[in-house]
């Protein structure tokens, strides 16, 4: 069993922080790795990517937000309690190095995703401007951690509650039209990718997306993570979880994502009203 070490509730209540004993995959992973979790012998295999290790503790953090039936178990289990199975590091690590100027672009639940990958590059050498967005204020996350991994940090809302009223994108414009900009990466709701890779593609960046396809095995062999990337079909899960921006088929992902959408609300439904009896 991998225990779970600490647990914070994040974001409006919607969103929760795992810190999970997990050694031998603490020393390995890298930023943009990623791992599957199962709660019990029936529970579901959910991918999950890693926010932060800690090789000395032995721990990998994990943050996820609670959408359907396995994240809501997920949410049940406390400090002391722990998970069945946690497999990894898997993936392909983020390729960092020194490049110049780099934009790290957030929201919602990938700017968890996105802070390791911002800290690696700026501990490269990197300039780094990074770009977070949410709904409104209660659903930032991880502002602190991204302020001081970044030399700028820019917070947009939809609602305007806080920092820029708008989109990331809007903010994104400004730095592409007033900087020399030698990579942009992207993580967060598909909707929010698509569009801030189109206006990169006007400016000819270099961007990276990470993507969350429905996955298995999570070693390539079913095919369920598979995505069109440019003309070939890649697997998320051992040809990602990055890829560029420019040539993902966003409409094609959106369409595999909302596949069993019914089926999945069926299920969290019938689970939290057991749960709740």
């Amino acid at each position: 069993m991998f225990k779970i070490v600490k647990r914070e509730t994040m974001a409006d209540d919607t969103v929760v922080l795992n810190e999970i004993q997990a050694p031998r995959i603490a020393v390995k992973a890298r930023p943009g790795q990623f791992v599957i979790l199962k709660a019990n012998e029936t529970g579901e295999r959910i991918p999950l990517t890693i926010s932060d290790l800690d090789p000395e503790k032995g721990t990998i953090t994990v943050i996820y937000m609670v959408v359907g039936k396995s994240t809501a178990l997920f949410q049940t289990l406390a400090v002391g309690d722990g998970y069945q199975d946690v497999i990894g590091p898997l993936g392909k690590p983020t390729d960092i190095e020194k490049l110049g100027k780099v934009v790290c672009v957030g929201g919602g639940t990938g700017v968890a995703v996105l802070f390791p990958i911002t800290r690696g590059f700026k501990e490269a050498g990197n300039e780094v401007v990074s770009i977070i967005g949410a709904r409104n204020k209660d659903l930032l996350l991880l502002e602190d951690k991204m302020k001081a991994a970044s030399d700028q940090l820019h917070v947009c809302t939809d609602d305007g509650s806080y920092g820029h009223k708008g989109f990331v994108t809007e903010v994104l414009k400004d730095v592409l039209d007033n900087h020399k900009v030698d990579l942009v990466v992207a993580i967060g709701p598909v909707p929010m990718m698509k569009f801030v890779s189109k206006l990169t593609y006007e400016y000819n960046v270099k961007t990276l997306v990470s993507l969350n396809p429905i996955m298995i095995d999570g070693t390539g062999m079913c095919g369920g993570c598979r995505v069109s990337v440019g003309d070939e079909t890649k697997f998320a899960c051992v040809d990602g979880p990055e890829f560029d921006g420019h040539k993902v088929d966003y409409d094609g992902l959106m369409q595999r994502l909302n596949a069993y959408a019914q089926e999945e609300k069926v299920a969290y439904e019938q689970y939290c009203k057991l749960h709740q009896t």
